[in-house]
């Protein structure tokens, strides 16, 4: 086809246009295009003279390895072959070649991921691939010191080496980190990057700019006032101390105390390295630099490599081809090795020396499937995408409208601290919310504290009671789980409820879902037990309700009833009248009517008598006392309900309120604040920790029995849900026997998280 041919294609709409093709080994673009919204139109196509693929570059190094590229593949390809032809375009640093993309000076570049984050959201360009290596397609965040020096918890003061501004092992994790352990603090008013100046005494970190000149005290790069001769405190690898094998040289030279960088860096340490440094870990101990994969910040994405929308599918096919031919099983890697920079005078030369493979990516991958939820949602607590309204105000999750209605009243009472209220269907919900930066915090009871910490939350504060002088979590009182029958149903007994009908908190609960599974469906003598403990309670009991889950165990539940028409049947939330503690009562009596009741009913020991109270205050049922009920005991006996210490299915660690990492420290700031505010304000009406039940709701946002909040401090959720806790969640969660189905607990976490 001749330059200036015409061609006409039936072109159907497309959310991004593709504006170039490749067609008979020949580039072309579209000329015009108007696309149509809802029917499908034919445009010319206009065929015009071949270009060249441009890749761009960030040091003298990389343009000559780029240069040796372009020469190779003339001479390896027919000379009509579309990428017969590569050009090396030379940028300033990252930024600059995203700019070059961006504007069609260049097509295309492999970033560290938060330049990859930067250059999706700000200059809306396309991730196409994901370098691997031998840890698959991520990296460890590591702090390297010199030994005997340092540990992670006397940072402040000293000099530090990190591998780039805003990329990930050098900057995102650690500082998140750092933030996370209240180790640095702020406030949001001021840019991270001063908290950072006023928090380590002398940097060098490549990419931040001059707005805190301590930060690019230590770099090495020549200085100019020619800004394409400039490469001081650049992330080009014509800075020195640039990216991590950068990092690792600052602090080799003694120019720093500690170093932020990838594990990569140090997988190649000599034996004098070995010995002279250690990483620093998390716990505040430290490690050899072997130990990376246990002493670490975090992990993170790898680099990416990005281009424009409509470059995608050429960027594509010119990456599988040149690792076809000079990966590392290429067929013509003797002539040019893609992975190695030896030859060039430096290091990780346009990708990571140490990278096996580029895994292309589908078009239709999320940023957060390409990068991680967790890292997103990082990016966007460090302020990526800069400081906004949400920034500045704590995002409460709530999972039914009774618990909104007392959120926004928390809202109007704290005055002085910016809260708002935003609503999920259930606990797991909120989770997703907040791993996604949708939410900011909620408390969980212990089963969906530990999912939560699964999926990367941490613990901010835990709620206490002080109700009982029993200790055993680490001086947090604590729950018990119970069974309770009526005293009438004198059959009921807890050696065997297989074929009865049953009364949950909810899916998840720690007494109703979890601990109760040692006694029926896990206990020795049941054989319904296949490593899917959901399907096992379905078969064990004749039908209940446990809200949130499905089939039998939902036809007991009654949701709630408006206009003749029943709603939230077997919801996780309030909306199912028979959620939660309060909720597994209710179901245990049955409804006003007196119908849709079970036998037995699995819940917390905390305000019980009250609860039976309530059922009469509420108008939900009358003339039950707590003598009309009796609890069940592991041993087959049948006891009173002031014997809950000593019949109980075991103990339940607190609730905890969850959040993401970076924001930790608000997090606790605005829940101490909020309840001493609370507390000392005497015209306030609301309780922070009390529920007015006008339909008899309970442990709206908090258990009604907690007393205070407590900061977590340099506790880890481990440490507040008990080794016993965690194990029995283990057990259960990593169970891998339970095939393919969807609603299997060992499929759970990967549902949520």
């Amino acid at each position: 086809m001749q330059q200036g041919a015409a061609l006409s294609l039936s072109l159907s709409p497309l959310h991004r246009a593709e504006w170039c093709c490749l067609y008979s080994n020949r580039s072309c673009i579209v000329q015009s295009l108007v696309f149509g919204k809802d029917r499908k139109r034919s445009f010319p196509i206009t065929i015009i003279a071949r270009k060249k693929f441009r890749w761009c570059t960030l040091s003298d190094g990389e343009q000559r390895k780029c240069s040796h590229l372009a020469r190779t593949l003339q001479s390896v390809l027919p000379s009509n072959d579309p990428f017969s032809k590569v050009s090396c375009v030379r940028a300033h640093n990252t930024q600059d070649c995203m700019s070059k993309i961006r504007g069609n000076k260049a097509d295309a570049v492999s970033l560290d991921a938060g330049d990859v984050y930067t250059a999706v959201r700000l200059y809306n360009l396309a991730v196409v691939a994901k370098e691997h290596h031998a840890e698959g397609s991520c990296v460890f965040a590591v702090a390297v010191a010199r030994r005997g020096t340092l540990n992670i918890n006397n940072l402040k003061g000293t000099r530090s080496c990190h591998n780039g501004a805003r990329w990930t092992s050098g900057w995102n994790i650690p500082l998140g980190f750092l933030l996370s352990k209240n180790l640095l603090n702020w406030d949001e008013e001021q840019p991270l990057s001063k908290v950072v100046s006023g928090f380590f005494n002398e940097s060098c970190i490549p990419g931040i700019g001059i707005s805190s000149p301590n930060l690019c005290e230590l770099c090495q790069g020549t200085r100019s006032y020619v800004r394409e001769k400039n490469h001081f405190c650049e992330s080009s690898s014509n800075e020195p101390f640039s990216d991590s094998n950068g990092a690792f040289r600052c602090l080799k030279s003694g120019a720093g105390d500690v170093a932020f960088l990838d594990h990569l860096a140090i997988m190649g340490a000599t034996d004098s390295e070995l010995q002279q440094f250690e990483l620093l870990c998390r716990d505040g101990s430290t490690a050899s630099l072997q130990s990376y994969r246990t002493c670490n910040l975090g992990q993170g994405p790898s680099k990416g490599v990005v281009t424009r929308w409509h470059m995608r599918r050429i960027t594509k096919k010119f990456l599988t081809l040149i690792t076809n031919l000079f990966g590392r099983s290429g067929r013509q890697k003797s002539r040019l090795a893609l992975f190695t920079s030896e030859l060039y005078g430096g290091k990780n030369l346009l990708f990571h020396d140490y990278t096996q493979r580029l895994q292309i990516l589908a078009d239709d991958m999320e940023l957060t499937g390409i990068l991680g939820l967790d890292y997103v949602a990082l990016l966007k607590g460090l302020g990526h995408e800069g400081i906004s309204l949400d920034h500045s105000v704590i995002r409460w999750c709530c999972i039914s409208s009774a618990e909104m209605r007392k959120c926004e009243d928390w809202a109007l009472s704290v005055r002085s601290d910016p809260l708002v209220c935003v609503q999920a269907t259930s606990l797991t919900g909120c989770i997703e919310m907040i791993k996604s930066n949708e939410a900011d915090a909620v408390s969980l009871d212990a089963t969906h504290a530990y999912i939560a910490g699964k999926c990367g939350l941490q613990p901010a504060v835990v709620e206490y009671w002080v109700s009982f002088i029993d200790l055993p979590y680490l001086g947090f009182p604590s729950l018990y789980a119970l069974a309770i029958a009526k005293k009438s149903m004198k059959a009921v007994s807890l050696i065997d409820l297989s074929g009865r009908r049953s009364c949950h908190g909810s899916l998840y609960s720690p007494a109703g879902w979890l601990l109760l599974s040692k006694y029926t469906v896990r206990a020795p003598v049941n054989e319904t037990w296949a490593c899917d403990i959901n399907s096992a309670y379905k078969n064990y009991f004749w039908k209940g309700c446990m809200p949130g889950a499905d089939d039998g165990l939902c036809k007991v539940c009654v949701g709630w009833e408006e206009g003749g028409r029943v709603n939230g049947k077997c919801a996780a939330n309030h909306d199912e009248r028979y959620y939660g503690n309060m909720g597994a009562l209710r179901c245990l009596v049955g409804d006003p009517s007196g119908r849709s009741f079970g036998d037995v009913a699995f819940l917390e020991h905390h305000s019980l008598l009250n609860n039976i109270a309530n059922l009469e205050s509420s108008g939900w049922a009358y003339g039950f006392t707590a003598s009309d009920f009796e609890l069940l005991c592991p041993n087959g006996e049948r006891v009173p309900l002031t014997e809950w210490k000593t019949c109980n299915l075991g103990l339940i660690p607190p609730s905890v309120v969850m959040t993401r990492p970076v924001i930790t420290a608000r997090i606790q700031d605005f829940l101490m604040k909020s309840q001493e505010f609370l507390r000392t304000d005497e015209d306030s009406t609301f309780h922070l920790f009390k529920n007015v039940k006008p339909n008899g709701e309970g442990d709206l946002l908090f258990k009604d029995a907690t007393s205070c909040l407590l900061p977590v401090g340099h506790l880890t959720l481990e440490d507040i849900l008990g080794e016993h806790f965690m194990q029995l969640s283990d057990s259960v969660f990593d169970c891998t026997n339970a095939g393919t189905q969807s609603n299997s607990s060992s499929d759970t976490l990967g549902l949520i998280c």
